[in-house]
C-alpha cells in the first residue's frame, strides 16, 4: 500500500466478510466478491480522502449499471458505432451511420453507442430501439435522444468518461468510427492503443468517411509520415484498421473478420485460436512459413482442446491452433487471424454452405 495506508496496520475482516456473504445469499464468485469489499474496507482504514471515495463508488456504482444493462444480451455480437455528436441527419455521414447500423442489425448484430445526437443518433435509428444499447455521459450541454431509448431498458447514463468508454469498447466485436471530434478521436486512438498493446482481444476496426471524404486519409497520412516516420509507433500499426468510404466494405470487415476466427486464450506462454475450421497439413506449413518471425519457439500446430478448456467447458466445439508468440505477436495477430479466415480449405468451405 501507500500513502496512508502504510501509517495503518491492515485488519483481517475475513471471518466478518465471509458473515456477510453468507447473510446476503452469496454463492458464486466468492473470492472477487470478498476482494471488492476489502478493497473498499482497505480505503476506509487507509482514511482515503472523501473526493476518492466519491469517484470510487460511483465508478463502481456505474459499472454495476452498465453490466446489468449488457447482460441479457451476452451472446448477441454487438458493434460500437463512435463519430460526432455534431453531424446533422442532412449528412452523407448521418445516412451512412444509419445504414450501416440497419443493414448490421438485418444481420443479428447489436449496435452501441455513446447515446448521444448526431452519429450516434444516426446509428441507433439505424439499428431501431430493439437492437441498439445506449451508454451516455451527463454532460450540461448534450442531450439524450430519449425517443430512441424510451423505455429505459436499452440506456444507462455515466458521470465518467473513463467507465463509458470501458463500456463502449467491452462488450463489442467491432468498430466503426466515422468523422468527429475530440472525443472521436479520443475513443479511437484508444481502440488502437489496446490493440497495439495487446490489452484488447483483436478485433475488426472500420475507420468510415463520407464518399470521396479525406478525413481518414489525412489522418493516414499524418500517421504514416509522423508517427511511423519519427519511430513513435512500428511500420505498419495502422495496418490493423481498414480506411474505406464504402458502407459495403465497412459491413463485410465486420462481418468477415469472424468468419472462421472466433476467440482466443492463453495457457501460461502459449496462444490459442479457436477456429471454426483448422488449417488442413499443407495450409498449416503455409502459415508458419509466413508467420515464422511471430513465434518464439516449436511452430504453429493444430491441439486438441486444452485441460483447463475442458474444466471450464471452454468452446469445446471449436477447432485450435497454437503457438508460442514473441513479444511483438501480441500487437501483429490481426494478420494471423486475417490468415486464418482466409483459408482455401475454409472458403471452399463456405461456398458448400452458402450454395
Amino acid at each position: 500500500m501507500s500513502g496512508n495506508a502504510q501509517n495503518h496496520p491492515v485488519t483481517d475482516h475475513s471471518d466478518l466478510v465471509h458473515e456477510l456473504l453468507d447473510a446476503a445469499g452469496i454463492r458464486e464468485q466468492r473470492s472477487l466478491i470478498r476482494r471488492m469489499i476489502e478493497a473498499a474496507l482497505g480505503m476506509g482504514e487507509d482514511e482515503t480522502s472523501r473526493l476518492n471515495l466519491k469517484i470510487a463508488t460511483a465508478a463502481l456504482e456505474e459499472m454495476r449499471a452498465a453490466f446489468e444493462l449488457f447482460q441479457p444480451y451476452e451472446g448477441i455480437p454487438k458493434v460500437t458505432i463512435f463519430g460526432s455528436a455534431r453531424t446533422r441527419n442532412h449528412d452523407p455521414l448521418w445516412l451512412e451511420a444509419e445504414q450501416v447500423s440497419s443493414r448490421l442489425a438485418e444481420r443479428g448484430w447489436m449496435v452501441v453507442t455513446g447515446a448521444g445526437p448526431g452519429i450516434m443518433e444516426a446509428a441507433a435509428t439505424g439499428a431501431g430501439p430493439e437492437q441498439s444499447l445506449g451508454v451516455s455521459i451527463r454532460l450540461p450541454f448534450e442531450q439524450v435522444p430519449e425517443h430512441l431509448h424510451a423505455d429505459g431498458k436499452h440506456l444507462v447514463s455515466m458521470k465518467y468518461f473513463f467507465t463509458r468508454k470501458l463500456m463502449l469498447v467491452k462488450e463489442s466485436s467491432g468498430f466503426v468510427c466515422l468523422p468527429g471530434g475530440f472525443g472521436t478521436m479520443d475513443e479511437m486512438f484508444e481502440l488502437l492503443t489496446l490493440q497495439q498493446t495487446g490489452k484488447m482481444e483483436p478485433m475488426p476496426i472500420v475507420l468510415l468517411d463520407r464518399p470521396g471524404g479525406t478525413f481518414w486519409r489525412g489522418l493516414e497520412r499524418f500517421v504514416r509520415e509522423e508517427l511511423e516516420g519519427s519511430g513513435t509507433i512500428s511500420r505498419g500499426d495502422l495496418d490493423r484498421v481498414l480506411i474505406t468510404d464504402s458502407a459495403d466494405a465497412a459491413i463485410a470487415e465486420i462481418t468477415g473478420f469472424w468468419r472462421n476466427y472466433d476467440s482466443l486464450r492463453w495457457s501460461d506462454r502459449t496462444l490459442v485460436l479457436r477456429v471454426r475450421q483448422a488449417p488442413t497439413p499443407t495450409e498449416l506449413d503455409e502459415l508458419n512459413e509466413r508467420f515464422a518471425h511471430l513465434v518464439e519457439q516449436g511452430r504453429l500446430t493444430v491441439i486438441d482442446p486444452l485441460p483447463e478448456e475442458l474444466a471450464d467447458n471452454d468452446a469445446l466445439d471449436l477447432e485450435r491452433v497454437a503457438f508460442v508468440p514473441k513479444h511483438i505477436a501480441v500487437g501483429e495477430l490481426h494478420r494471423l487471424i486475417r490468415a486464418l479466415n482466409e483459408l482455401s480449405s475454409e472458403a471452399r468451405r463456405s461456398d458448400v454452405r452458402d450454395s
